[in-house]
């Protein structure tokens, strides 16, 4: 192969992907300076009649073009540093109103909501009696595959809401830049931790239930905890809207989420004496299952979306 005698050359020898430094490098060192050494030979080439031509090595020029009236001025020479007028000012920061991914799929979720309690509204208030009516005799309430479907939606929009909640308060209290280079990562992280939640509980309530109740009720209780999750999603969406558009107090926020929390905690409490306990009116186990099953798994997540926020953090 031909020595590259020019710098197209040698960026055609080097991969699509390759970076400008490895470019430059490239290109030094195959391409050598070569120092110019002009002949010393006088030029006897010139018109005849002309006297002998300017020697091309000398650039003198006029004193008229080296000194003018903005000689001693800053801006008038680019290789000197002037001091800039004015007022410096504030970079817009990027925010969930103002990002255009992020409304986009919040209006999708809107959009998907409004669909969904129309299509499935009869199902959900026949869910909410069969929630609070204890019957004597077990009554299952049947579910069709779009209801299914539409449910487990619903989850995702919930662990949506609560990783857009979640990076809020994180960019609000504890660090507002990270060291990933999208705030998209960051963000799709936080969601995944939820989804990972909510399967770690779906599985646990799923593998203990079937160890010491039967299929039957255990298919009960799931069917309510589903609706429960998905409903959970619902309701804290206007609450994100709020935050995210109108600047709303996030103190006021903070009180309706925790709220929310505590009150999914009771009725899940509720459900598992309902159909579980209720017969036997031992409290002590239920309080133990539901200690293990719902207030452990919360205290571990919140540790681990602390321990992971301290790890991207930028540390001053």
């Amino acid at each position: 192969m031909a020595r590259p005698q020019t710098p197209y050359q040698v960026l055609r020898l080097l991969p699509k992907d390759a970076t400008p430094a490895q470019q430059d490098s490239a290109i030094q060192a195959w391409l050598k300076d070569v120092e110019i050494r002009y002949s010393e030979q006088p030029d006897t080439l010139h018109l005849p009649g002309e006297g002998i031509p300017r020697d091309m090595t000398t650039a003198e020029i006029p004193l008229y073009y080296r000194e003018n009236f903005f000689s001693n001025d800053t801006l008038y020479h680019e290789e000197l540093q002037a001091g800039g007028s004015g007022v410096a000012g504030d970079p817009v920061p990027e925010t969930l109103s103002n990002d255009n991914v992020i409304t986009g799929l919040l209006i999708i979720c809107f959009l998907f909501i409004a669909f969904t309690l129309s299509r499935i509204s009869g199902f959900i208030v026949k869910q909410l009696k069969d929630f609070f009516y204890v019957q004597r005799a077990d009554r299952d309430v049947t579910e069709t595959g779009n209801e299914m479907k539409f449910q487990f939606v619903f989850v995702g929009l919930t662990c949506l809401v609560y990783g857009l909640l979640y990076y809020l308060y994180a960019t609000a209290y504890i660090a507002d830049t990270f060291t990933l280079s999208s705030q998209y990562s960051i963000l799709g992280i936080f969601v995944g931790v939820f989804m990972l939640y909510f399967l770690l509980r779906f599985s646990l309530y799923h593998g203990i239930n079937i160890l010491f109740f039967d299929k039957r009720r255990n298919t009960k209780f799931l069917t309510s905890f589903l609706f429960i999750t998905a409903m959970e999603g619902a309701i804290l969406f206007p609450i994100l809207l709020l935050l995210a558009y109108l600047h709303f107090s996030p103190v006021y926020a903070a009180i309706y989420v925790t709220a929310v929390v505590i009150l999914v905690k009771i009725l899940t409490f509720y459900k598992s004496y309902v159909i579980f306990f209720r017969q036997n009116r031992v409290f002590l186990q239920i309080i133990l299952y539901f200690c293990a099953l719902e207030m452990v798994p919360l205290l571990t997540l919140w540790g681990g979306l602390s321990v992971i926020v301290d790890i991207f953090k930028i540390k001053i």
